[in-house]
């Protein structure tokens, strides 16, 4: 893909200047073209999907792959190749014989017979926000601590280790991720993955870990190296997005109060809610950031060429008005919700129904259980993640 050097591209990261908007760039990009040319931040050339219906087209079309080790990607001395276990970035059929051994783990089945214990984390963790007493920071004691905890739930983690646990996922996250601290976690989260491995055959049924390795360390499919790193992909993916969804979502209604009155006196509304405040905020801008070609295309009026480098916009296609009526409102009613805030085909989000059932429950109860629940601070004051690649909170003040 070449570009001449006097038409200049948008260079990622492309910052927001409103925490309710994708970057302003996006929408100039989007009225251009579906697809359009960028830069990466290494200045390295790709191409950018903007629209709804062609970021779907794209992600179900098997042409274009997403294994950051295909000898034909343009590489930097920096990239490395993925690590077993690190599915998102394989193609079928290596990404389907992973995904294959989850679905028992995550699909909608084993997550509605997990709603109890989502319900007794929220509930716990609205006890705990009302013991502080306002005014409270929901960020640290409610939106993050929801999904650290549903995770430990899901993976196993004893009660006696909850603490560290959190405290390792803190020190991951990418809202506020100090590289140094990001690596001393990694590896403490990944030597905790193992000693979960290790206790499989003493207690064979405790936790998504123990169990994957009962079943499929013996048989071969899998190996403890790929079952950790699955664990920690796992791990990654499941504690940024919901926490900022959670923080954000509850500010965006509290903001929208004749919405969020709407909601409180029928809450039947609320599976809606939670798809509309994915697709409103869709906290991490893309749904993958490096994709490549294997053949050539064309995408809209775009000719890809093959080891032509992509990526998906899902905050941008979110708010393509071809897709959503009056996309920058935010509608609790809207009909007919196919955002992309999970992705589309076969690398659509493994845990999404956790993700779904979670974001319920946990938006769900603390509205139920703190009606006067409204700001400490004006708006302005709030601290945004501007910088971060999940787009959120820093600290969201209460008070009740």
């Amino acid at each position: 893909m070449s570009t001449p050097e006097h038409d200049p591209v948008p260079a990622f990261p492309m910052k927001r200047t409103c925490p309710f908007a994708p970057p302003d760039e996006y929408r100039r990009m989007r009225a251009t073209a579906p697809v359009v040319r960028a830069a990466l931040p290494t200045g390295a050339p790709v191409w950018a999907v903007t629209r709804h219906a062609e970021a779907r087209q794209l992600l179900s079309d098997p042409r274009i792959s997403s294994n950051t080790g295909r000898p034909e990607r343009p590489r930097g001395p920096d990239d490395d190749r993925p690590d077993d276990g690190f599915f998102v970035d394989l193609d079928p059929p290596e990404h389907t014989r992973f995904r294959r051994l989850l679905i028992p783990e995550l699909g909608a089945r084993p997550m509605e017979a997990m709603r109890p214990a989502l319900q007794r984390i929220a509930d716990r963790a609205v006890d705990e926000l009302l013991a502080a007493g306002p005014p409270a920071d929901l960020v640290a004691l409610y939106a993050r601590r929801v999904p650290s905890r549903v995770l430990c739930e899901l993976f196993g983690v004893p009660a006696a280790d909850h603490a560290f646990f959190e405290s390792r996922l803190r020190m991951l996250s990418v809202t506020s991720m100090d590289p140094s601290v990001a690596a001393q976690a990694s590896g403490d989260v990944r030597g905790y993955l193992r000693e979960l491995i290790g206790d499989a055959p003493r207690d064979p049924h405790r936790g998504m870990i123990r169990r994957l390795a009962a079943r499929h360390l013996p048989t071969g499919e899998l190996t403890t190296d790929e079952l950790i790193n699955i664990g920690f992909l796992l791990l990654l993916a499941g504690y940024d997005s919901p926490a900022n969804t959670i923080s954000m979502g509850v500010l965006t209604l509290l903001r929208h109060p004749a919405q969020l009155a709407a909601l409180r006196a029928d809450p039947g509304l609320l599976p809606g809610t939670i798809e509309e405040l994915l697709r409103f905020h869709s906290v991490q801008d893309w749904v993958s950031f490096d994709r490549i070609a294997t053949d050539d295309l064309e995408i809209g009026s775009a000719r890809i060429r093959a080891g032509d480098r992509l990526t998906v916009l899902a905050a941008s296609a979110n708010r393509d008005a071809r897709a959503f009526d009056n996309p920058d409102d935010f509608d609790i009613h809207r009909p007919a919700n196919h955002h992309l805030a999970f992705g589309h085909g076969v690398h659509q989000c493994v845990g999404r129904n956790l993700a779904r059932a979670e974001l319920r429950i946990a938006v769900g109860t603390l509205l139920t259980r703190m009606p006067a629940l409204r700001l400490a601070v004006t708006f302005e004051e709030l601290p945004f993640a501007y910088d971060a690649p999940f787009f959120g909170l820093h600290a969201l003040p209460v008070t009740w």
